[in-house]
């Protein structure tokens, strides 16, 4: 793949180019980061940091091409960069914090809370998102972009910086995972 030339853009090109390519896109940027990090302020510091990667590095961006593609690519860089600093990085723990939860009289109020709320999850659960969020990161990540947010094969090889055989064969491998997880669900639901 040859590199090419970063465009210079005015501001105001800046500006038009980020409202109108990719400002359309922030609700599946998001759902993507909440589905691989599985968690609301981690997946809104993800879309945030692709949002400001993506105005700061807005001149290697050609106008026109799949804008959605070129964010989720910085999204995924930008996790996996996260994940990898954080697997570097010693456990930090606050230790007047934690004597004074464990002193504070909400303790025991904030466990049954917490008990009741996954109970509750038990049972009205969604078996897809539950099936879905099991998977491996990887799997995962090929049924979103693929069966979610639609993108072509082609498309997530480069999203994944991944050949698009290795793409065809999580994507396989993903779907035979889930069919498996879902397969005790869809036989309650009267499918076979």
């Amino acid at each position: 793949m040859r590199k090419r030339t970063p465009l210079r853009y005015s501001p105001n090109q800046k500006v038009e180019i980020f409202e109108l390519e990719f400002l359309p896109h922030i609700h599946s940027i998001y759902n993507f980061a909440y589905r691989i990090t599985f968690d609301e302020d981690d997946a809104k510091d993800l879309v945030q940091e692709t949002y400001l990667k993506s105005f700061r590095f807005i001149d290697s961006f050609e106008k026109g091409t799949n804008a959605k593609a070129w964010l989720f690519r910085i999204l995924k860089n930008s996790f996996i960069n996260e994940f990898r600093k954080k697997n570097k990085e010693p456990v930090k723990i606050d230790y007047q914090e934690v004597e004074a939860f464990y002193n504070s009289d909400e303790l025991n109020h904030m466990i049954t809370s917490n008990l009741q709320v996954e109970a509750i999850k038990e049972m009205i659960g969604d078996e897809v998102s539950i099936a879905l969020n099991s998977l491996e990161v990887d799997f995962r990540t090929v049924i979103i972009l693929c069966d979610i947010e639609g993108f072509s094969y082609e498309e997530m090889a480069l999203i994944l910086d991944v050949p698009i055989g290795t793409i065809r064969s999580r994507l396989h491998r993903a779907r035979n995972l889930l069919r498996e997880k879902l397969k005790r669900y869809a036989g309650s639901m009267g499918y076979k």
